[in-house]
Formats: C-alpha cells, structure tokens, sequence
C-alpha cells in the first residue's frame, strides 16, 4: 500500500492510502479527492484524470504509453510532467508520491 498526496489545484493536499495493484485514478475516486473525475472509467480514453507527477518520482511511475500521450495531447495545461492517473499503478515503490490536478480540473 502507497501513501498518495493528491493536492488541488489551490493548494489543498488530501493524503489517502491506494491499495497496492489500483491505478491512482480508481484511488482518488474511491476517496472522494476532488478534481479526478475518470469520465472514462480509466481506459486511457479522456484526460479527466490528468495529474502532475512530483519532480523525482518519473521513474518509478513509468513512462507514457503512446494512448496516454495522445489523451494527454488534448488536455489543457500538458506539461513534461503530465501523467494520466488511471496508466499509473499504486506500489510501495509510490509511497509518499505527490500528484498535482492542473487548474482546470476542479
């Protein structure tokens, strides 16, 4: 299990548990965490779930997939750092990650 800090675009950071094997995206909702809403149902088909990954943690998210760099292209705000939360998957590895929603998802 991961510690998860998932901070609002106005600074607010919720800090919940994600199960090992659940993708950010499932986390945050069955959490209640504002600003991921998974329109999709975390099937890389929307950029509902479009996060910021904290400087230092790239490598142990993995790296785009070519569907996740073509939501992403479509998302407002799309910066180096831009991930989908559904394409990253909770670990140990993650535990005290920090995600970032852009502005516009709020």
């Amino acid at each position: 299990m991961a510690r998860i800090i998932y901070v609002e675009h106005n600074g607010t950071q919720h800090e919940v548990e994600v199960a090992d094997g659940v993708s950010l995206m499932e986390g945050a909702l069955s959490n209640g965490i504002p600003g991921i809403d998974g329109d999709c149902g975390g099937n890389c088909a929307c950029a509902t779930c479009h996060v910021y990954i904290g400087k230092g943690w790239e490598t142990k998210t993995g790296e785009r997939s070519e569907n996740e760099a073509a939501m992403l292209d479509l998302a407002d705000g799309l910066q180096e750092n831009s991930r989908l939360a559904c394409q990253i998957v909770s670990s140990p590895a993650l535990d005290g990650l920090v995600v970032t929603m852009p502005e516009t998802q709020h």
